[in-house]
C-alpha cells in the first residue's frame, strides 16, 4: 500500500460532537478538506446552521442541533444521523463542559454537569452509535471512536477546575476500558490536546498567551493542522493497529515536564 493510501480518509463518514466551534470545528474542517463526509452536532440550531453553511465550502457536511447533555438528546442525535446514513466510520466525542472555582466554593452542580457531558455522554453516544459503527466495520476495516480528553487529565492543571481535570482523566481511562471490549471491530483512542486557540482558552491566552507559548517546548500553542494530522492518522489505515491509547497533542508539554527540586534538600 502506498503512503498516500495509508492516510486516505476520503469518503469516510464521521460524526463529531461539538463540531460547530473550537477543537471540534478544527477537526471537522480538516477532515472535510481530506475528503471525509462530516456530521457535526451542536446545542443551538443557529450554530448548526452557521457551521453547515461555512463548512460546506470544504465538502459534504451535515449539522444537527441536539442537547447531548441528556440521554434523550443523545438518542435524538443518533436517530437524526441514521436518517442520513446507514453507517458511521467514526465517532469523535469532542463536546465538553468545564467549570472553575476556588476549592472551598466549588459547587456540587459543577460535578454533575461536567462529569455528565465529559464522561457519561461519550459512553452513551458510543453505545447508541455502535450498530452504525459495526455496520461500517463489516466492510473489513475497523470503525473508530476518538475521545477528546485533555492534558488536564494527564497532569495537575494550574487552574482550579477540579471536576474538569477529573472528568478528563476519567475519559482517558474509559477509552482504555472501551477499547478492550469493542475490539476488534471498533478501535477506541483518545487525544489529549494542550493549549489551542479555542473559546475555552480565550481568556487565558488573552491574559498570558505569550507565557503559555514560552512554557511549551515548541514555544507555541497548537495549530488546527496539529489536530487534523493526528485525527487523520487514527482514522486511516495507518492507525489500524492502535487502540486504547491516549495521545497528547501538546508540543511535548506533559511528556517533557519536570519538577523543580530544592538543590539543598536531601534525597
Amino acid at each position: 500500500m502506498s503512503t498516500p493510501d495509508l492516510f486516505n480518509v476520503s469518503g469516510k463518514k464521521v460524526l463529531i460532537t461539538g463540531g460547530a466551534r473550537g477543537i471540534g470545528r478544527m477537526i471537522a474542517e480538516g477532515l472535510l478538506r481530506a475528503g471525509a463526509v462530516v456530521h457535526i452536532s451542536t446545542r443551538k440550531p443557529e450554530a448548526a446552521d452557521e457551521a453547515a453553511h461555512a463548512l460546506s465550502e470544504f465538502g459534504e457536511v451535515h449539522a444537527y442541533a441536539a442537547d447531548i447533555a441528556t440521554e434523550q438528546g443523545c438518542r435524538d442525535l443518533i436517530d437524526a444521523v441514521a436518517a442520513d446514513t446507514d453507517h458511521l466510520d467514526a465517532l469523535v466525542n469532542n463536546a465538553g463542559a468545564t467549570w472553575g472555582a476556588p476549592f472551598d466554593e466549588f459547587p456540587d452542580a459543577a460535578w454533575d454537569k461536567v462529569l455528565g457531558v465529559n464522561v457519561k455522554t461519550p459512553f452513551v453516544l458510543a453505545k447508541l452509535a455502535r450498530p452504525m459503527l459495526e455496520a461500517a466495520a463489516a466492510g473489513g476495516a475497523p470503525a473508530r471512536i476518538i475521545n477528546i480528553g485533555s492534558i488536564d487529565g494527564l497532569a495537575v492543571p494550574n487552574y482550579e477546575n477540579y471536576s474538569y481535570s477529573a472528568a478528563k482523566a476519567a475519559i482517558h481511562h474509559l477509552t482504555r476500558h472501551m477499547a478492550a471490549n469493542l475490539a476488534p471491530s471498533i478501535l477506541v483512542n483518545a487525544i489529549a490536546p494542550g493549549p489551542f486557540p479555542t473559546k475555552m482558552m480565550k481568556w487565558a491566552l488573552k491574559e498570558r498567551g505569550d507565557a503559555i507559548a514560552a512554557a511549551n517546548p515548541l514555544r507555541r500553542i497548537g495549530h488546527p493542522d496539529d489536530l487534523t494530522g493526528v485525527v487523520t492518522f487514527l482514522l486511516s489505515r495507518a492507525g489500524s493497529y492502535i487502540t486504547g491509547t491516549v495521545i497528547p497533542v501538546d508540543g511535548g508539554l506533559t511528556t517533557t515536564m519536570s519538577v523543580a527540586l530544592d538543590p539543598t534538600q536531601e534525597a
